[in-house]
């Protein structure tokens, strides 16, 4: 696919990995348009980067992907590209998370539903385009377990297999279906981290979208960059090796708890 002259829309934009992709789209003469939850932050995202057009969205509500839908319709109606890149990823104990039911799904409403119903939403204008692509966001965990995370990495794994069958419903239209697998990468979702992924090299974002924008003009449907062709891999051969190394920071906690109650 050709990335020159699009009207892209991505979510989640205002930083780390949807940031930098709105940059390097930016810089290859393209309209970008981000999204994001903190006005302060898109409003800081549009001084660094001149030239970017911002709408303050969250797509845990649908009314507001709806009213996304009118403005972009209304100013954007070229718009041909939907990179759904809003996410967010927590550490959680699920035996002391408590009874805060609709908290522990905060990730799915983001991550997933919300990437779902951006595309439900989208998805008649993109038909219409000459030539249009979804582009969803997922991980190198979306193939395996992590169980510090457990919420998160579920919602990859809903993303992979989503995106999977949204591409075989969309083969005979003029919409192409991506998805993006990062590793882990040096943005501020992953600083959260920085105990469990000590001693892990984690990929400069620049690089990333480096290989990502690669991908897709290549025409790769699955764009997995750096550890997360690792994991998928390893996913198939070694999958009980790989849930138990991906299982350490789990086990500490345990550790920790076991002590505390003692």
């Amino acid at each position: 696919m050709k990335l020159q002259g699009n009207t892209i829309l991505i979510t989640g934009g205002s930083g780390g990995i949807g940031f930098e992709l709105a940059s390097q789209l930016l810089r290859r003469g393209n309209t970008v348009i981000v999204t994001g939850r903190d006005q302060g932050a898109l409003d800081a995202a549009r001084r660094r980067l001149p030239g970017l057009w911002t709408l303050r969205s969250d797509v845990r509500d649908p009314h507001a992907i709806a009213a996304l839908h009118e403005r972009v319709m209304k100013d954007f109606p070229a718009m041909n590209v939907l990179i759904n890149n809003a996410g967010i990823m927590r550490k959680v104990n699920l035996q002391t998370f408590g009874a805060d039911l609709q908290g522990i799904t905060e990730e799915i409403e983001i991550n997933l539903s919300g990437s779902i119903r951006m595309v439900m939403q989208f998805l008649p204008h993109l038909k219409a385009q000459s030539h249009a692509a979804i582009v969803n966001v997922s991980s190198g965990l979306a193939f395996n377990p992590y169980p510090i995370a457990p919420i998160y990495g579920a919602t990859k794994a809903g993303i992979h297999s989503f995106t999977q069958s949204l591409r075989v419903q969309l083969k005979q239209t003029n919409v192409k279906v991506f998805e993006l697998a990062p590793p882990a990468v040096d943005t501020p979702l992953n600083h959260t981290f920085a105990d469990e992924l000590r001693g892990t090299p984690l990929m400069s974002v620049t690089k990333l979208v480096d290989e990502a924008l690669k991908g897709i003009e290549r025409d790769r449907p699955e764009i997995r960059v750096g550890f997360a062709n690792v994991s998928k891999l390893m996913s198939r051969i070694a999958p009980g090796f790989i849930l138990k190394q991906l299982s350490k920071p789990v086990d500490q906690m345990l550790a920790q708890m076991k002590q505390l109650s003692s």
